[in-house]
Formats: C-alpha cells, sequence, structure tokens
C-alpha cells in the first residue's frame, strides 16, 4: 500500500504543477501555489473523495488562518488514517509552517494513496463544492479585500470638495505620473509574483535533486564499506566494484575495465579448478 512507499518512489517526483492540476480538478478549487493547501483542509477532502463518509467534513475548517485552525484540521486528518489503518506519520509541526519542499513531499505520498485506492479515475458523482459547504466555511480568497477596495474607490471618486467660489467639484484621478504609476506598479506586482513562483520552482528542484544524490551517495557509500571488509576486499567482484567506485575521470572506461578484470579473474580461477 502506498502508505509505506519509500522516499526514492516515483511519487515523489511527481512535479508542482501536476500536484496542483489534480488539486484543482478533483476538488473544483483554484490553487496556485503548494503551500495554499498547508492548512490540511485539502488533504481532508482528498480522503473525502477517496472514501466517500469516512471524513467528517463538519469538522474541517476550510477558512482556516491560524496554524491551530491548521492543527485542528491534520487532526481530522490524522483520526481518518487511524480509522482506516493507513500507518502514515504526519509531520504536523512542518506542514502548518506552510513550506513548500515539505506539503510538496506530503501532497505527492497522498496523491499516491488516492491512486492506489481509485486506480486514478475520479469519482462523478461526488460534488466537491457540497462537501465542502457541510465542512467550515469555504475559503474565498480576496473577496473581503475586493470588498473594502470598491468601497474605498467609491467613496474616494464620488467625494466633493468646495472651491473659493463656493461651487463642489467632483475629484478626478489626476492624469500622469498617478495613473501611470498604478499600472506600472500593478505590473511590477505581477512580474514579481512570476519571479517569486519561478524562485520556489527552483528550490523545490534543488531540494529533490539534494535528496536523491544524498539518497545515492549513501548507496554507494554502503557498497564501498561492504567492498572493504576484510574477508571480502579480495574477492574478484569487490575488486571490481572498487574499480567502478574509484574511477578517477568520469569519461574513464571504468565499468568495462572492471568487467574485463573480473573475466579474466574468473577464467583464472576455472583453470586453476581444472588443474586441481
Amino acid at each position: 500500500m502506498a502508505s509505506n512507499i519509500g522516499m526514492m518512489d516515483g511519487a515523489y517526483f511527481v512535479g508542482r504543477n501536476e500536484i496542483l492540476t489534480w488539486i484543482n480538478n478533483c476538488l473544483q478549487l483554484n490553487l496556485s501555489r503548494i503551500e495554499e493547501a498547508a492548512s490540511g483542509a485539502v488533504q481532508c477532502q482528498m480522503m473525502d473523495l477517496t472514501h466517500p463518509g469516512v471524513v467528517p467534513m463538519h469538522k474541517v475548517n476550510f477558512d482556516a488562518k491560524s496554524e491551530y485552525d491548521y492543527i485542528q484540521n491534520y487532526k481530522v486528518l490524522q483520526d481518518v488514517f487511524n480509522k482506516l489503518k493507513i500507518e502514515k506519520h504526519i509531520e504536523v509541526n512542518k506542514l502548518v509552517k506552510a513550506r513548500p519542499l515539505d506539503n510538496l513531499e506530503f501532497l505527492q505520498w497522498l496523491k499516491r494513496y488516492c491512486d492506489s485506492v481509485n486506480g486514478g479515475i475520479m469519482n462523478e458523482n461526488y460534488n466537491p463544492i457540497e462537501r465542502r459547504c457541510k465542512g467550515g466555511k469555504e475559503r474565498v480568497r480576496g473577496s473581503v479585500k475586493a470588498s473594502k477596495s470598491l468601497q474605498s474607490n467609491n467613496s474616494h471618486h464620488h467625494s466633493a470638495t468646495v472651491d473659493s467660489g463656493g461651487m463642489h467639484k467632483t475629484l478626478r484621478p489626476k492624469p500622469g505620473r498617478g495613473s501611470t504609476g498604478s499600472i506600472g506598479g500593478h505590473n511590477s506586482s505581477v512580474d514579481i509574483q512570476a519571479l517569486s513562483n519561478e524562485i520556489t520552482d527552483l528550490k523545490l528542484s534543488v531540494d529533490l535533486l539534494e535528496k536523491e544524490r544524498d539518497f545515492y551517495f549513501a548507496k554507494l557509500r554502503d557498497i564501498e564499506i561492504l567492498c572493504q571488509i576484510q574477508e571480502l576486499e579480495e574477492l574478484p567482484v569487490a575488486v571490481a566494484i572498487k574499480k567502478i567506485l574509484y574511477a578517477a575521470d568520469a569519461k574513464e572506461p571504468a565499468l568495462e575495465e572492471a568487467q574485463e578484470y573480473l573475466a579474466e579473474a574468473l577464467n583464472a580461477s576455472e583453470e586453476e579448478g581444472e588443474e586441481a
């Protein structure tokens, strides 16, 4: 079962965009960043989609804002795992910090688990919006800010001032620096957001590559230690392996040299056996 998949399993090489597309398609959401799922509500609903009726959706807070609220959602998720006997430890302390890599790894595992249960096929009878209504308030990002912004703009544009002759003048935004600055500021914000997303993607890629490098380095080190055991180090296989491990130049045909040495050693051993 996917609850026991290793860190070098293919599940952990699924990209950020694929994970976000999977979440948005399954739950009819519009997440643009992995860390937006840090509250645990998305994970709870994914389990609700995979195991209908198991998740108490009325306990899931989709409007969670604080780490305390996040933790409550993860408690619900852990209870579901326990009920389903899923042996997966949820590192809540890391996930609630909304660090992209930690949340990406957990969502990669979750996707692998859900796919192992339903074969990657979406349940067409599942209504994600209706199910969210059974939980906490559905999060509508930016709606409050937009409302306040509209009120502020309306009051700003329709306010009037009395000039020296007692006439009322409607205030209008001055052309020139003000409007140009606004447009330029908007473009700058878009550019900054795009660069920020790109940096996040690069950091995720670097972290995954470093993890893969460390994994394989540890494997090679284990092999080296094994080949250095006194009883084994003179065996032809151990010598051949060390020729590959200690090859100084990547372009050097270390494998061919090791194979030739091993073939010669085996032939010599066979000849000695025949003579005996």
